[in-house]
């Protein structure tokens, strides 16, 4: 009976926002794994005493990013760890877009600007500004070019922090076909779905956000799957990824360009496909199997 851990964040008092996490974990159960959900952060755990560690629903993470990545790079010496920790460092800093740009994958066009850097803005369109590390739309907003002096007390907010910004053109086709996420496990499509705009105008920076408003199953057209496994394909030394998401939204031209790649915790939506749910166990239990 292989031992899988899945990783998660402490909620405390609070109910976990992870709806998938106890269905994965009786999945796993029926299928004949001794499973358990643990918080990446738990004190006195022993992470080698299980055949696998699977990154499942860390959602803290982006606070302690370094803190985080280390702990994937000690788990990954003394077990199985998914996905790799060479993929994760790679896949926290969503500078990685540049990378997938150079690869020649289309995805929204990005300028960073780190601490001591000229702040550049748009001033002929709507802008998006957020943190290389985050997740959750956390530190992101949308601008207007009327709106330069919010989005400069952003960058300086951002910049006292440490953090270096992403500056994306507003990609206006997101309010007509919304933002599709195709989802893979085991190196397979799994199954796709689409939410409407997280950003709204006005909505400031450091306000909650709903991450995933109106959220329904999808269908991928083919253009929209060949651009994801083009992304996927430009991974550096194109790992074996146990999980992937790839966020995808309609550029200028109409056609998909990559929003986000996450490789790291995305959030599985299983409670959207209850059907996907033996699928993910099966992977998951054949990873944890795997000599």
């Amino acid at each position: 009976m292989p031992r899988i851990a899945l990783a998660t964040y402490d909620p405390g008092a609070e109910p976990s926002r992870d709806r998938d996490l106890p269905v994965l974990v009786r999945a796993l159960a029926d299928a004949g794994a001794d499973a358990v959900a643990l918080p990446w952060d738990g004190a006195g755990t022993d992470w080698s005493a299980f055949d696998l560690v699977v990154i499942r629903s860390t959602w803290d993470y982006t606070w302690r990013a370094e803190e985080f990545v280390a702990w994937v790079e000690r788990v990954g010496k003394v077990t199985r760890v998914a996905n790799q920790a060479e993929v994760v460092r790679w896949n926290t800093d969503k500078r990685y877009l540049g990378h997938l740009a150079e690869a020649g994958v289309p995805v929204v066009p990005t300028r960073y600007i780190a601490p001591g850097d000229p702040a550049e803005l748009p001033v002929d369109h709507d802008f998006v500004v957020k943190p290389t590390f985050g997740a959750g739309a956390r530190f992101a907003a949308r601008y207007t070019p009327a709106e330069r002096g919010t989005a400069l007390r952003q960058l300086a907010r951002m910049h006292d922090e440490g953090l270096t910004a992403m500056v994306q053109p507003y990609v206006s086709g997101i309010d007509v076909s919304g933002e599709r996420a195709l989802q893979f496990f085991g190196g397979r499509l799994l199954h796709a779905s689409r939410k409407r705009a997280v950003l709204a105008p006005g909505t400031a920076y450091d306000a909650d956000k709903v991450a995933h408003p109106d959220l329904r199953p999808w269908t991928p057209a083919p253009a929209e799957l060949a651009v994801a496994e083009r992304a996927l394909a430009a991974v550096p030394e194109a790992p074996e990824l146990l999980y992937a998401r790839v966020d995808l939204v309609d550029g200028e031209d109409g056609r998909p360009r990559v929003m986000e790649l996450e490789l790291v915790e995305p959030n599985l939506f299983l409670f959207l496909h209850p059907g996907s749910v033996g699928t993910v166990a099966e992977a998951i239990l054949a990873a944890a199997l795997t000599p």
